[in-house]
């Protein structure tokens, strides 16, 4: 187990990167520029000249960074979006060093004719780079994303236990986190591992005392 930190500016990297326990520093680096001003009260131009800051404090602290590409598949704010502004900016985050880059559906409104050439493209383009996925999800259609970006060579998924959390801007309450277990069920029917499920029940238990 690794843990992460989510981090939006110089300060909280390096608090973040004095705690040996800390593997990981995330970025939430917005295609949309309104929701990057929203997350971080900084554009996007400013924010990457942040990611190359932050970058430096991970090497010297050796960190991972992480940078997630929030509302990477459409955003409520009317914005021009396609797939071409989201390999530009994947792209340039490439330039200075960024090894993994996760698409990130911050309001729910992936679907499996966004999922797939999404995650194909910048497959293809970036293929030094890991791409991972973080999706929000109703209950009843968490399946069909997973399986698309699984289809198109997605190997590595963000998930929270019980689907907790989410983005207040998502107009469905129940748009939530993509739920752990049902990751885990989908890839146990995929693939042999050594998932030792005793365990994972375990730390079920626990994060049901810790968020209640």
């Amino acid at each position: 187990s690794k843990l992460l930190a989510i981090i939006a500016n110089e300060r909280g990297a390096n608090e973040a990167s004095m705690h040996d326990e800390i593997s990981i520093l995330g970025f939430p680096f917005s295609i949309s520029e309104e929701f990057q001003l929203r997350n971080t009260k900084s554009t996007r131009e400013q924010s990457l000249e942040t990611v190359k800051k932050i970058k430096e404090i991970c090497d010297s602290s050796k960190k991972k960074l992480r940078v997630y590409l929030s509302m990477g598949f459409g955003n409520p704010y009317g914005e021009e979006y396609s797939v071409d502004i989201v390999l530009e900016w994947a792209w340039r985050l490439s330039q200075i060093g960024i090894e993994e880059l996760v698409l990130s559906d911050t309001i729910g409104v992936s679907n499996p004719s966004n999922i797939k050439p999404l995650f194909e493209l910048l497959l293809k383009e970036l293929n030094t780079i890991e791409i991972s996925a973080h999706f929000h999800s109703a209950p009843n259609n968490w399946k069909e994303k997973i399986v698309s970006a699984y289809s198109a060579g997605c190997k590595s998924f963000d998930s929270t236990f019980k689907g907790l959390g989410g983005c207040p801007l998502a107009e469905d309450d129940l748009v939530g986190n993509l739920a752990t277990e049902n990751l885990i069920g989908f890839f146990a029917d995929q693939l042999s591992s050594n998932f030792d499920k005793d365990a994972f029940q375990k730390a079920a238990l626990v994060s049901g005392e810790v968020f209640k």
